[in-house]
């Protein structure tokens, strides 16, 4: 908040329940940037990868599209295999 403005946020007048719901807003925040962020990065990677065109149609060439798919395909099945993994890990 801007000080300037004569009134100032103070995070221990919220009550408990305020609280929870401001830390579970800022959770939900924060995994919506995490998950836009490995979008983009996915994005980046497979485009760098795949897309050699200049794509003046408007559209991928016919070898493109099934790389940019199988990029993405390939990056979620890593990610899954990882998570499975650390999962066995903790168990």
């Amino acid at each position: 908040m801007d000080s300037s403005s004569g009134s100032e946020f103070n995070l221990t007048d919220l009550s408990q329940n305020d609280k929870k719901e401001l830390q579970q807003f800022v959770s939900n925040e924060a995994q919506k940037a995490k998950i836009q962020s490995t979008v983009h990065y996915l994005t980046d990677m497979c485009w760098k990868r795949c897309v050699t065109s200049k794509i003046s149609s408007g559209q991928m060439d016919s070898s493109e599209r099934p790389c940019m798919e199988n990029c993405v395909d390939r990056y979620i099945d890593s990610q899954m295999a990882v998570l499975k993994h650390l999962e066995q890990l903790r168990g």
